[in-house]
C-alpha cells in the first residue's frame, strides 16, 4: 500500500524514518538477490565494481536533476571524508571476513550494528535512549540469531574482523547523522556508492576478470538500480530519524531476503527461521507502537 506524499509528510520524523528504512533494506534485498544470480558467471568483486559504476552513474544523474552537484568543495567537508573512508573500510573489512567465514557466521555477527549503532547514538550524539527501545533492538538481534543460528565453531579470528566491519559501519551512520544540511541526500549517496565503486576495482587486480554474458549485464544494470535507491533511501532514513528508533528496522532486510529467496530460487524458510522472523517483526512494530503512543502523548500535552 502506498503512502502519498502528504500523508507521508504529515508522519513524524521517526516514523518517515521507520518507512524509509524499511524500503531501504526491501531494495538492499532486491540487490542481493539480482547479485546473487550474478555471481553464477562473474566474481563477486566484479560484481562490485561493474554494478557500482552503474550505480555511481545513476546517483550522478539524480544528483544533477536535484542540483546537487558533487563538487570539491563537498569532498573537502571533514565529515564526508570520514563517512567515505568508514564505508570502504567496512566494505574491506567484510570482504576479508567472508573469505574466511561461513556466510551465515557473518551475517549474523554484522547484525550487532544496530546496537552499536544506538549505544554511538546515545554515547556521541546525545540520543535519549530509553529502556524499552534498547528491548526491542535486543529482541530483534535475538531473532536474528534464530533465524540465522550461527554455529560457535565459525567464530574466529575472522569473526573480529566482522566486528571491524560494524564498528566502521556505525561509524558511517554516526557520520551521516552529522552532515550538515546543505548537503543533499543525493550527494551523499554519490560519495557512497564512487568509494564502494573504487573499492572493487581496486580488489579486482586480486581477483581477476571473467568475460561478462549479455544476461549478465542486464542483471548488473537491474542491480545497480535498486542499489542506487537503496543508497539514497538509507542516507534519508539516517538523516531523518533518530538512530536508535531506526536501528530495528535494519532487521527487516532477512524478512525480504527470506520472501525473495522463496519466490527466486525456491528456498523453504524452516519453523526456527519462521519464528526468528516473527521476533524481527514482532520488534520493529512494538519500536513504532511506543513511537505512535509517544507522538499521541506529546499532541494531548
Amino acid at each position: 500500500m502506498s503512502v502519498s506524499p502528504l500523508r507521508f509528510a504529515a508522519l513524524g520524523a521517526n516514523m518517515q524514518a521507520s518507512l524509509l528504512m524499511t524500503l531501504s533494506m526491501a531494495t538492499f534485498a532486491t540487490n542481493d538477490m539480482l547479485t546473487k544470480f550474478a555471481t553464477q558467471s562473474i566474481e563477486p568483486v566484479q560484481i562490485m565494481a561493474l554494478r557500482g559504476a552503474m550505480a555511481s552513474a545513476l546517483l550522478f544523474a539524480f544528483a544533477k536533476w536535484r542540483g546537487a552537484f558533487l563538487s570539491f568543495a563537498v569532498l573537502r567537508r571533514p565529515v564526508v571524508l570520514v563517512r567515505a573512508v568508514a564505508d570502504i573500510c567496512t566494505t574491506l573489512c567484510y570482504l576479508n571476513a567472508l573469505r574466511h567465514l561461513p556466510l551465515a557466521n557473518a551475517s549474523a555477527i554484522f547484525q550487532a550494528l544496530p546496537l552499536t549503532i544506538t549505544l554511538g547514538a546515545f554515547l556521541f550524539l546525545g540520543e535519549r535512549v530509553g529502556w524499552r527501545r534498547w528491548t526491542a533492538i535486543a529482541v530483534g538481534f535475538v531473532g536474528v540469531l534464530v533465524i540465522l543460528a550461527p554455529g560457535a565453531e565459525g567464530f574466529n579470528v575472522y569473526g573480529l574482523w566482522v566486528l571491524a566491519s560494524v564498528v566502521f559501519a556505525a561509524m558511517r551512520d554516526l557520520a551521516t547523522r552529522r552532515m550538515p544540511p546543505d548537503l543533499s541526500s543525493p550527494q551523499i549517496a554519490l560519495v557512497t556508492s564512487v568509494a564502494v565503486t573504487l573499492t572493487g576495482f581496486s580488489l579486482l587486480p586480486v581477483e581477476g576478470w571473467r568475460p561478462v554474458p549479455a544476461q549478465v549485464w542486464a542483471t548488473l544494470a537491474a542491480a545497480s538500480v535498486t542499489l542506487a535507491c537503496g543508497y539514497a533511501l538509507i542516507v534519508s532514513a539516517v538523516r531523518t530519524g533518530d538512530l536508535s528508533f531506526v536501528a530495528p528496522f535494519r532487521y527487516t532486510i532477512l524478512l525480504f531476503s527470506i520472501l525473495l529467496g522463496i519466490a527466486a530460487f525456491g528456498e523453504r524458510p524452516s519453523l526456527r527461521e519462521t519464528f526468528g522472523s516473527l521476533i524481527v517483526v514482532g520488534s520493529g512494530l512494538y519500536a513504532l507502537h511506543r513511537e505512535t503512543r509517544g507522538r499521541a502523548a506529546q499532541d494531548r500535552g
